[in-house]
This record gives C-alpha cells, sequence and structure tokens, in this order.
C-alpha cells in the first residue's frame, strides 16, 4: 500500500496572524471596483494643436 506523506508543518507568519485579527476586527475588506476602460485617444488627448483655419472654421 501507499504511505501518505506527512503534512508540512507550517511555519508562523506574523503578517497572516496580523491580516487575520484585522479581518475579525473590522471585517472583510469590499471587493475592488473595476474602472470602465477610457479610449486611449481621449487618454492621450490630441497630438497637434488646431490650425488658425480650424479655429475659424469652428466660429462660422
Amino acid at each position: 500500500m501507499a504511505r501518505k506523506r506527512a503534512s508540512k508543518k507550517k511555519t508562523f507568519s506574523v503578517v497572516k496572524a496580523v491580516k487575520a485579527s484585522a479581518r475579525e476586527r473590522v471585517g472583510q475588506p469590499k471587493p475592488e471596483r473595476t474602472l470602465p476602460d477610457t479610449p486611449r485617444q481621449q487618454k492621450r488627448g490630441q497630438r497637434h494643436p488646431k490650425t488658425l483655419a480650424d479655429l475659424l472654421a469652428e466660429e462660422h
């Protein structure tokens, strides 16, 4: 028969202990909200400023 492996002893982790106690006191953190992606062109803005002709054409 095959023998079961002895489970590895878990070493004490201070970080995990502190996080566990914080969760008990405060509660689970809220899941993070995903932000909608903005189009690349909108992020970058205009590459070149508008020309004088374009500005004058918009007025009329």
